[in-house]
């Protein structure tokens, strides 16, 4: 069994095809992508690294039935995720976001997905550089970084991919 696991919740679409697209990146080291909303904890648990991602919903929301969600998704998993034990897991995050719609909550759910992992005790890695964005607030920054890979697949789709190819390049060598 891969030792990397990668769960998303999306409403669109658009995270299921990031989350796929880390997944070709680490060429067979990573289990084939998995939507929150079909996972439990021990899906989770079974794995040493966790790669998770979630867009961000309205006035900053994870995904679920309260944004307007068709499906469940982390808004119903967070619980859940909240009263693991992740010590010892070692946990990368990725959140989209639409920096021009919604400047004041720019990836902010992936700042909440942060919040959780962390106090439960996962060991995050995978920060990203704020450079090349235009958004006037975020959860999803410590100390001038986010906590994760921010991706803007509304008005910076075309960075996507080489953001993606980059930040994979990081996580394995923080990993291995």
């Amino acid at each position: 069994m891969a030792k990397i696991g990668i769960f998303f919740g999306t409403d669109t679409g658009k995270t299921r095809k990031i989350a796929k697209l880390i997944h070709q990146h680490f060429d067979g080291e990573a289990a084939e992508p998995v939507n929150i909303n079909r996972a439990t904890i021990d899906d989770l648990l079974a794995y040493e690294v966790l790669i998770l991602g979630t867009p961000t919903l309205g006035e900053g929301q994870l995904p679920g039935l309260e944004a307007e969600c068709q499906s469940e998704s982390w808004a119903e998993f967070a619980d859940t995720l909240a009263q693991a034990d992740l010590s010892g897991k070692t946990v990368a995050l990725f959140g989209l976001g639409d920096q021009e719609a919604y400047p004041d909550n720019f990836v902010s759910a992936m700042g909440e997905l942060y919040d959780i992992v962390a106090d439960a005790g996962a060991t995050v890695i995978g920060e990203w550089p704020r450079d090349g964005y235009v958004f006037t607030a975020s959860a999803a920054l410590e100390e001038d970084v986010f906590v994760g890979l921010a991706l803007d697949q509304d008005n910076q789709s075309d960075l996507s991919a080489e953001r993606v190819e980059s930040w994979v390049k990081q996580l394995k060598t923080a990993i291995n």
